[in-house]
């Protein structure tokens, strides 16, 4: 692993790295199979990755592993379930819990790209254990339990690599260095700070147990997006957004869609090459063919929200008339796709031909969850013929975006859960083509300050973002925004 991608690691950035706190599941382990020996690699890899800096003695040990690998032209990724033991720990300075753990179930996604190893993404979950004695003591100081203390324990002098070659010292962008116990202070602040969180997005809980762990997580979070902040290579500002009190496996579960890097789904053809080159810059809000942001809610839902906002730009091209398209039909009446549990844009398009259309948002309107399928031919508005995909280039996506209309495409989501303004350009390791994860659609393109971007319009509402959209560097296949775009066909 290169040094830098060795820090990035070290700072928990790699998606999943440095997991926030978690209420513990019970759970019995599996009995698993004999590993196969391609999986020993990446999971003794991964063995190494999570045991990296620990103390002496409270090292894991790796027990069983399973998995798959998905194998392309630039290398393989392996997606392991790992199960480790821990030693006895009751050290509250090296323990990674308030008590001892034992067993833990592991998530790992490993990428191998020409021989070396990166570690993508990590989830771990104590097995049959009980958190007990967590509480904001009455003086509302926090204690170094409720979250991971390391995240802020970094040492001034570090720098960090940049590919460029320039380095930037973490002092300078990071103020949250204490190798102390939190101080009095900093945790009023946080309290306060917290407190404004929960009146800005109306948030309650049931329980003051929920309250607590809801502030660690909030903690863990703002650290979070420091470190994200930190190592952006654009203009985009991270910060409390209200996916803040989320964990990352919360939010991925919640708002994303991993079947977007599991399957590509159904084949589509390619869409011919537009003969006129890209104009400098293009924004089809400015043109009529871009409805409202939408809000899909707790529901995976991205890819109904992006296939239907393409479909709407297709239809007001060809019509004239700009409709508010069903996404709820798609979650209801689409049985190729796993509604709330995700999707694929080009099965979508699929469903829409041979369901016969499209009915409008008032007439079908959008509940966040799958129903019985109330699909009426009569009420459809709006048809398609076909469905195409898209080039990789991305000169070649803005000019047929600029001639053809809004595209559908699909991006690593690494950031969004903290983004708020500017145009995003994370590390690729942080930003992986591997780890699609996201469906939207790009609505136009143009420069800031000198600095391409994508206009792309989210379907997590107004509130979040520039009134609902994201700003994305174009020209360097950032967050793998050129690698499945597609778009419906009306003839």
């Amino acid at each position: 692993m290169a040094p830098w991608l060795q820090l990035l690691s070290l700072l928990g950035l790699l998606p999943g790295a440095a997991p926030a706190p978690t209420k513990p599941r019970g759970a019995g382990a599996e009995a698993w199979g004999p590993p196969s020996p391609a999986l020993l690699e990446p999971a003794r890899f991964a063995l190494e990755m999570y045991n990296r800096d620990r103390a002496p003695g409270t090292q894991a040990v790796l027990r069983a592993v399973r998995g798959r690998v998905r194998q392309a032209d630039q290398g393989s990724l392996y997606s392991l379930e790992a199960s480790l033991e821990e030693p006895p720990c009751n050290d509250p300075t090296v323990c990674q819990l308030p008590v001892s753990k034992k067993t833990l179930l592991c998530s790992f996604e490993i990428l191998d790209e020409l021989g070396k190893h990166m570690l993508l993404r990590r989830d771990c979950s104590p097995v049959d254990t009980k958190v007990t004695g967590a509480g904001i003591p009455k003086d509302a100081g926090i204690t170094p339990s409720y979250f991971d203390t390391q995240s802020l324990v970094l040492i001034s002098s570090l720098s960090l690599p940049y590919p460029d070659g320039k380095n930037q010292t973490l002092s300078s962008v990071i103020s949250l260095l204490n190798k102390g116990p939190l101080s009095k202070d900093f945790s009023m602040q946080m309290l306060s700070v917290f407190k404004n969180f929960l009146t800005t997005y109306n948030r309650t809980y049931e329980s003051k147990e929920e309250t607590q762990w809801r502030l660690s997580i909030f903690i863990n979070n703002m650290v979070r997006a420091q470190k994200i902040q930190a190592l952006d290579q654009g203009t985009a500002r991270y910060g409390i957004t209200k996916f803040s009190d989320l964990t990352e496996e919360e939010f991925r579960t919640i708002y994303l869609n991993p079947l977007l890097r599991e399957d590509p789904g159904k084949k589509m053809r390619v869409a011919k090459p537009v003969g006129d080159p890209a104009p400098p810059e293009w924004d089809w809000r400015n043109k009529g063919a871009v409805t409202n942001v939408k809000n899909q809610g707790m529901c995976g839902s991205c890819w109904a929200f992006s296939v239907t906002g393409n479909v709407e730009g297709q239809w007001f091209l060809k019509q004239g008339t700009l409709l508010s398209l069903s996404e709820q039909e798609l979650l209801d009446c689409d049985k190729m796709d796993k509604a709330c549990l995700g999707g694929l844009p080009s099965n979508a398009y699929s469903a829409i031909k041979n369901l016969g259309g499209l009915e409008t948002e008032e007439d079908y309107s959008y509940q966040g969850q799958m129903q019985a399928c109330n699909f009426s031919a009569e009420k459809a508005k709006v048809y398609i013929n076909d469905s195409v995909e898209l080039s990789h280039n991305e000169q070649k996506l803005a000019a047929w975006l600029a001639k053809k209309g809004p595209i559908s495409v699909a991006i690593n989501a690494f950031g969004m859960q903290f983004y708020r303004h500017g145009i995003s350009r994370p590390l690729r390791p942080l930003c992986t083509p591997w780890l699609i994860d996201h469906a939207v659609l790009i609505v136009g393109y143009g420069n800031r300050s000198d600095i391409p971007f994508w206009a792309i319009k989210n379907s997590w509402g107004t509130d979040w973002g520039e009134q609902g959209y994201y700003y994305l560097h174009r020209g360097s296949g950032a967050c793998g925004v050129n690698t499945m775009a597609s778009s419906a066909v009306v003839e």
